[in-house]
């Protein structure tokens, strides 16, 4: 064999060597790895079990909830005393939920805790790794939404996190941001994360109106949030003010003071502003919070990478924020001082009202 035969076999064979193994799975369906195999089980039970044929809907919401809720019981500052200050995303919240969902901040967070238990069970998964899972598989059901990474292998064994490590919405901003920034998350990244809020809606901040979302397009993940929440309030949607809650510009719309107060805030208005018109960067700015959301305890090394099981979301209708109707942009209170408010439409028709989300 002449030496030119030796480079061809020589490249040849490393080449083979490199391609990636696959592995077939139920259904035919292919992964990278076998550990991955067993989610497409569990992604097809939660699919029909409990999102409802997928959809979009009141569990979606509530299971993003929880992945933010789980996880955040994290701090850094406690670790650097020696200090127990949570586990982070380990599933403590479903582990010890007759501790950490009686925390002022997870009211209802029980009631996803125990919809969510029986299928973790079932399929003999971490309650770490099935709670991100739920939260990845749930917003991937919702028209323009992010395909979250998922990585799996979490240990079943946690410790209770310790109260007051959920930032509530009647908290100051100061406060939110220091809490927040003890995790590991900026300002900014705050603003990411809230991006969740664009499929959410309240159900214990005003308990006379359950399910009153936070934007008028709930069920889609777009920037409508960002754009209504920059609305001058003038009016209450349930039973009038509650602790956490302010005017809303909407019939029917529910409006958090926190977010209220980030929306407004120097420090993160121009991030808050930046999505209205850029629905690429708003998936994009998600997918990657929502990565580092799901691993505070954990490394990634010591994980494997499944995020091929999470399923494709459908396409968004819109890729920027209209004006509802019967609002001008002088209802708008800009705060970004470094960039203009953008040129948006408005809808055209009677005044915008949103009926509530219905219960599943």
């Amino acid at each position: 064999m002449n030496f030119k035969s030796i480079l061809v076999f020589i490249v040849l064979s490393a080449l083979v060597y490199a391609a990636p193994s696959h592995v077939t799975c139920s259904g035919g369906r292919r992964a990278s790895e076998a550990a991955c195999c067993k989610w497409f089980d569990v992604l097809d039970d939660i699919q029909a079990n409990l999102f409802d044929g997928g959809e979009c809907g009141e569990e979606t919401h509530e299971s993003l909830r929880l992945s933010f809720h789980d996880a955040i019981g994290f701090s850094l500052s406690a670790q650097r005393q020696g200090k127990f200050g949570g586990g982070g995303a380990d599933g403590s919240m479903m582990a010890f939920a007759e501790i950490e969902t009686n925390f002022h901040a997870n009211n209802g967070v029980d009631e996803i805790v125990e919809a969510q238990r029986p299928f973790a069970l079932k399929h003999h998964v971490s309650f770490g790794d099935f709670i991100q899972f739920a939260g990845a598989v749930g917003v991937s059901n919702c028209a323009g939404g992010p395909r979250l990474q998922f990585l799996a292998g979490r240990s079943n064994f946690s410790r209770p996190a310790p109260d007051l490590t959920v930032p509530e919405p009647s908290d100051p901003t100061n406060k939110i941001f220091a809490r927040m920034g003890d995790a590991g998350f900026s300002p900014n990244e705050v603003v990411d994360l809230l991006i969740s809020h664009s499929v959410a809606a309240q159900d214990h901040v005003d308990p006379t109106i359950p399910g009153t979302p936070f934007d008028s397009t709930p069920g889609t993940f777009d920037a409508q949030f960002f754009v209504e929440t920059l609305l001058k309030g003038s009016l209450f949607p349930g039973n009038g003010s509650n602790v956490g809650e302010v005017l809303s510009p909407l019939a029917g719309e529910f409006r958090l003071q926190s977010d209220f107060a980030i929306a407004r805030d120097a420090r993160t208005a121009c991030e808050w502003q930046s999505f209205i018109t850029d629905h690429k960067l708003m998936v994009s700015k998600f997918e990657k919070v929502m990565a580092k959301l799901a691993i505070l305890g954990h490394s990634a090394h010591d994980l494997v990478d499944c995020s091929e099981v999470i399923p494709v979301p459908s396409k968004a209708k819109a890729q920027s924020a209209k004006l509802p109707a019967g609002k001008t942009i002088k209802d708008i209170q800009h705060a970004c001082a470094a960039t203009p408010f953008p040129v948006i439409s408005a809808d055209r028709g009677p005044a915008t009202s949103i009926a509530p989300v219905p219960p599943s």
